[in-house]
C-alpha cells in the first residue's frame, strides 16, 4: 500500500514536468501587419528561413494587413502568449496607440500588450525632391519663401505614418508650412513626387535609390545620426543644424505574458539568425542595414523612441482622413 502511494505521489509530482511542452514543438507564425513587398515583409521572410534552420520547426509568414497595420498588430497583442505567434512590425507599432488616444477611441492594442524580442534593422528616411525643382540642398529649400507659404505639397505613405512623422518633426524644427498629401504607401508617395503632384517626401533609402540613380529625384538630407554608406554625399539633419533623429526600424515582438524561457529561446535564435549569411545577403540586396539589438537593448530603444513619437503625434493633432 505504502509503495503504491509513493508511486502515485511521484507520478503526480513529475507528470506535469514530463508533459510540459518543449519549445518549439510545432510551427511558428510571424505576422506581418502589412501587404507583401514592404520593409516588414522583406525582413520577415529571410528571418523566417533563418529561424527554421535554427529552431528545427517550420516558421511561416502571415500577412494580416488593415487599418495601417493595426489589424495585424492587434491580432498578435491578443494572441495566446506561448511564443508560437510573433509580430514583425515597423516603427508605426508605437504610433497607432497614440493616435487612438488622441482621438479618444478604444485602442486597437496598447504597447503594454507586446514585448520586444529584438530590433532587426533601423534605416533613416531620406528627404527627396523632384529633381526639376531648383533646390540642391536642404538650406536652399528652407530659405525659399515657398517652404513657408503653404503652397508646396509633400506626400507620405499615410496619415501619422512612418514618413509623415519625420516631416512634421522637420516642419516644427525649421518653421516650415506645407500641405500634406497622404497616400496608401511608399510606391504612390514616390509616384506623387515623380509626377510633381508633390514636391517631396521622406523615402526609405531603398525605395529612393533607383530614382536617385536615374536623376529623377534628389536627396537633400537624411534623418540618421551618421551618413549612410550607400549615400555618403547626403548629409544628416544634425549636420545641417536640426536636432532631429528618426529611423524606420523593424522589430520582432511577442504577446506579453510569454514564458521567460520561451522568449530566451527565441531571442537566442534571432541573435544567430541575423548572422546567417543568407539573411545578411537578403538585407544587403534590399539596402536594409542590419541594426540588431537584443531584448534589453531594444526595450531601452523602444521606450525612448515611443516617447518621442508620442510627442510628435500630439503636435500633429487631430487630422481626419478624407474619404
Amino acid at each position: 500500500m505504502l509503495r503504491s502511494f509513493i508511486a502515485a505521489l511521484a507520478f503526480a509530482v513529475f507528470a506535469p514536468a514530463a508533459a510540459q511542452e518543449v519549445f518549439p514543438s510545432r510551427p511558428i507564425t510571424l505576422v506581418v501587419p502589412f501587404p507583401p513587398g514592404g520593409i516588414a515583409d522583406i525582413t520577415a521572410r529571410p528571418l523566417a528561413a533563418a529561424l527554421e534552420k535554427i529552431l528545427k520547426q517550420p516558421v511561416t509568414v502571415a500577412n494580416k494587413q488593415g487599418a495601417a497595420g493595426a489589424v495585424g498588430m492587434a491580432s498578435v497583442a491578443t494572441a495566446k502568449p506561448d511564443g508560437y505567434t510573433l509580430l514583425v512590425a515597423l516603427v508605426s507599432v508605437s504610433v497607432i496607440p497614440e493616435v487612438d488616444k488622441l482621438f479618444g477611441r478604444p485602442p486597437a492594442y496598447t504597447r503594454d500588450q507586446l514585448v520586444g524580442i529584438a530590433r532587426l534593422n533601423a534605416d533613416p528616411p531620406m528627404l527627396v525632391v523632384n529633381a526639376e525643382y531648383p533646390w540642391k540642398t536642404l538650406n536652399d529649400f528652407i530659405s525659399d519663401p515657398q517652404s513657408k507659404s503653404g503652397d508646396l505639397v509633400y506626400s507620405s505613405s499615410g496619415l501619422y505614418g512612418a514618413s509623415h512623422v519625420p516631416m512634421e518633426m522637420l516642419m516644427h524644427a525649421a518653421g516650415l508650412k506645407m500641405r500634406h498629401l497622404p497616400t496608401t504607401g511608399g510606391a504612390p508617395a514616390t509616384t506623387a513626387v515623380l509626377g510633381k503632384h508633390a514636391a517631396m517626401w521622406n523615402s526609405p533609402p531603398a525605395v529612393a535609390a533607383p530614382h536617385l540613380a536615374s536623376g529623377k529625384l534628389r536627396a537633400l538630407a537624411q534623418f540618421g545620426a551618421k551618413r549612410l554608406a550607400d549615400f555618403p554625399d547626403v548629409p544628416t539633419m544634425k549636420e545641417l543644424g536640426y536636432d532631429i533623429e528618426y529611423y524606420l526600424w523593424t522589430g520582432l515582438f511577442a504577446p506579453r505574458g510569454a514564458p521567460a524561457d520561451v522568449l530566451k529561446t527565441i531571442g537566442a535564435a534571432v541573435a544567430k539568425a541575423v548572422e546567417d549569411p543568407e539573411f545578411k545577403a537578403a538585407m544587403a540586396k534590399a539596402k536594409l542595414p542590419v541594426a540588431y539589438q537584443d531584448a534589453a537593448e531594444f526595450k531601452a530603444w523602444w521606450d525612448k523612441d515611443a516617447s518621442l513619437l508620442a510627442e510628435v503625434v500630439k503636435k500633429i493633432g487631430k487630422v481626419e482622413e478624407k474619404k
